[in-house]
């Protein structure tokens, strides 16, 4: 429905308020998941009751609730749980008032009021006193005016709890609870110098928040690994909303520590998480890294392009050495003027320390590669014999050494002279080729393959 309907009602509270404000915790995980852990004052009667426990996520699961007192855990038993979320809105209330009387208030002045037929498409059909029947076209209409909140319509996702307690009076309770809509990721700032030997690396974290609830003043950790978890299909389906920004406070960051055999990331001052919302806070302080520029041409895939990669090493020797959270790294460098341009990103996966970090930039407008199959010959029924050429051609003002992959799959040797082997693995093989300034290089290797 449009946003013309302007509603009218009186809601009365319940019992579900609580006279303090929560203590929140919220551990997130990659992949659309949070933990939430909420300890809240609950005002109870002696004996069988129902509590509505309120302001919980829209998108709760509410298989994983956990509750229990803290004050009494032995003096109160929860007996029974529903998740309400039928929440007021536009639709949902022309929805249950279909054959009841509303009042229509009209833009141009007066009023018309009658039974409630349809609502569909945007236009509101209502059946007058005298039996006539009226269309009114939602541009004409002001606000609708419903009576009273239908039953079953709630305000906010609520717990509703059939609780048996001993006695009367002010319970200190704890609820714990999974929820989707909510997820982080980690994003990097890297600046390169002008030689292209050092980087300046920092970290942020992004937390997206869409799981329909607010955290206020919440505890935050964060979960990097990967957590297994068991695929359902969705109970109901999710709304997507629009979020806003929200940058950070980075003074208090976040202190790293192993978790099980994840990696966890806590927080150092309480921080509020807004529904429909990314925050984002410091994860480190930039780190300056030496790094190497390294040019690779693998022509049975791509053949001419020469691919540029930044490679670095996560050790504390190094100016790292700390586990870096999946993400995505944007790489810049500063122009002539100073002014600080971009020059491409790639993604990490969860990089331990002590591990070897490779960014893929793009690839060398000066440098072009070009890969022949020269001869090939049947030795036997199960070899074959083949000759590659390969050429290089650099056009830069300066030497360069380029990384010249090839791939070969079965029981297979190199035969012959070759250019320097790098790197020899079971599917493929690294030559490293020195090309000169305004120069061009061609090699030729065979290779003997057996099946």
């Amino acid at each position: 429905m449009k946003k013309w309907i302007f509603i009218m009602l009186l809601i009365s509270t319940t019992n579900g308020l609580y006279a303090a404000e929560p203590t929140v915790a919220v551990t997130i995980y990659n992949d659309n998941l949070a933990l939430v852990r909420q300890v809240r004052e609950l005002a109870l009667e002696k004996g069988l009751q129902e509590y509505k426990y309120t302001d919980v996520a829209a998108q709760i699961d509410p298989t994983s609730v956990h509750f229990k007192s803290l004050s009494d855990p032995s003096g109160i038993t929860l007996l029974e749980q529903n998740f309400e979320y039928d929440l007021v809105g536009t639709e949902r209330l022309l929805q249950k008032y279909v054959d009841q009387n509303v009042i229509i208030t009209m833009r141009e002045g007066g009023t018309d009021q009658g039974l409630l037929l349809s609502a569909a498409g945007g236009d509101v059909v209502i059946q007058t006193e005298n039996g006539q029947i009226r269309a009114v076209k939602n541009s004409a209409i002001e606000s609708v005016i419903f009576p009273h909140l239908p039953e079953g319509l709630i305000t906010r996702p609520t717990l509703t709890w059939l609780l048996k307690t001993d006695k009367s009076g002010a319970q200190t309770a704890e609820l714990s609870y999974l929820t989707s809509g909510i997820s982080w990721h980690a994003e990097y700032v890297a600046v390169a110098n002008e030689q292209d030997t050092e980087l300046d690396l920092a970290g942020w974290v992004s937390v997206e928040n869409n799981s329909g609830a607010t955290y206020r003043d919440a505890k935050l950790k964060l979960v990097a690994g990967d957590v297994n978890r068991v695929r359902e299909a969705p109970i109901r389906p999710l709304r997507k909303e629009m979020y806003t920004m929200a940058m950070a406070d980075a003074e208090a960051g976040f202190a790293e520590r192993e978790f099980f055999e994840y990696h966890l990331y806590t927080l150092q001052r309480p921080a509020t998480i807004s529904d429909k919302q990314v925050k984002q806070v410091a994860l480190f302080e930039p780190q300056r890294a030496k790094v190497a520029k390294v040019y690779s041409y693998d022509g049975a895939r791509d053949a001419k392009k020469v691919k540029v990669t930044l490679e670095f090493d996560n050790k504390k020797e190094n100016g790292l050495g700390m586990p870096l959270p999946i993400g995505k790294v944007r790489v810049y460098k500063n122009d002539d003027d100073g002014s600080q341009e971009f020059i491409g990103e790639d993604a990490i996966d969860h990089t331990p320390k002590d591990e070897t970090v490779r960014l893929t930039m793009g690839n060398a407008f000066d440098i072009v590669g070009e890969r022949v199959e020269k001869d090939t010959q049947k030795i036997s029924k199960r070899s074959t014999q083949q000759t590659i050429a390969i050429t290089l051609r650099n056009h830069k003002k300066e030497p360069v050494n380029v990384t010249v992959i090839e791939h070969w799959w079965g029981d297979w040797q190199l035969v012959g002279q070759t250019p320097p082997v790098k790197k020899k693995t079971a599917d493929r093989v690294e030559f490293s080729v020195a090309l000169p300034a305004d120069g061009e290089t061609t090699f030729e290797y065979t290779v003997l393959s057996q099946y």
